[in-house]
């Protein structure tokens, strides 16, 4: 699943490419793409055109575009377009005799002639339109912030964690807690920290637990510099070019590999229907 550094770098393309365009058409092709939607995708297609793209954000790993009815005077915007990429999800940015995709799920044609595609695989990811509450799409508000949030409060949120009587990886996903942490980046920031992730986190000291955070701050910002994680076809940036940070990880989908600092080789364990990765030398359950 594409977490907060594939969401960013999806968000930066959608910045450069709708942001100051009119939508002029939408279109809903398939009924889960607009499932969460209480009139369907005949609600998305009628309320999208005219609109005209103000921003790009995101929250984690959901981001939204901010559309404004400028027809109606308003210079703020009036409704947020929430995209969620799922597990497979993809925007991606076309020219209108673009080959058809048998996966293209809604659509949008933008006043340059551009078409911006949500093609998903597996059908997990869904538009939504509705209003925003302080900036943020209604139905996304009990997302926590995240960590390259510049107003993330690293000490309340360890503060937060060190309250919890969890292990600590459990509680790093929770996305009502800090968001835009899946498997790949939690594994990652634990390795860096060198904390077990069956750790509890109320036996963690709030200066270990803010190391863990800005160690997660850090390997999210180095994956955003290369474009995200991508280990097949489904992570591409609007362009369709993949990431490639997975070259560079040190815990996640390394089992059987020394580890970087220690060279005791990497161990995967079962938790929460997924994997933990972690060098049981350098990351022990104390």
């Amino acid at each position: 699943m594409p977490e907060l550094p594939e969401v960013e770098v999806v968000r930066r393309g959608l910045e450069k490419h709708m942001v100051g365009h009119t939508i002029v058409s939408a279109s809903v092709l398939h009924p889960r793409a607009a499932r969460n939607q209480l009139g369907g995708g005949l609600e998305i297609e009628a309320n999208l055109v005219g609109l005209k793209v103000g921003a790009a954000k995101r929250r984690g790993k959901f981001l939204w575009l901010e559309l404004i009815d400028e027809p109606s005077g308003d210079t703020l915007p009036d409704l947020g377009l929430l995209v969620h990429l799922g597990m497979s999800g993809q925007m991606l940015v076309k020219a209108p005799d673009a080959p058809p995709n048998s996966h293209l799920r809604a659509k949008v044609e933008l006043d340059n002639g551009d078409e911006v595609w949500f093609v998903d695989q597996r059908t997990f990811g869904y538009w939504w339109l509705g209003e925003l509450v302080d900036g943020v799409p209604a139905r996304v508000t009990h997302i926590a912030t995240d960590l390259l949030d510049p107003h993330a409060d690293i000490s309340r949120i360890a503060q937060n964690l060190k309250s919890r009587k969890s292990e600590i990886k459990r509680l790093l996903l929770n996305q009502e807690i800090v968001s835009g942490i899946g498997n790949i980046y939690a594994d990652e920031m634990l390795w860096q920290a060198q904390i077990h992730p069956l750790q509890r986190a109320d036996r963690l000291s709030l200066a270990r637990l803010e190391e863990l955070l800005l160690a997660g701050k850090e390997v999210m910002t180095k994956a955003l510099a290369q474009g995200g994680t991508s280990f097949d076809a489904l992570y591409v940036n609007v362009n369709g070019d993949s990431g490639y940070f997975s070259l560079s990880l040190n815990a996640y989908g390394q089992t059987g590999e020394p580890c970087d600092r220690c060279g005791s080789l990497i161990v995967r364990e079962n938790f929460m229907n997924r994997g933990s990765h972690f060098c049981p030398r350098c990351q022990r359950n104390r």
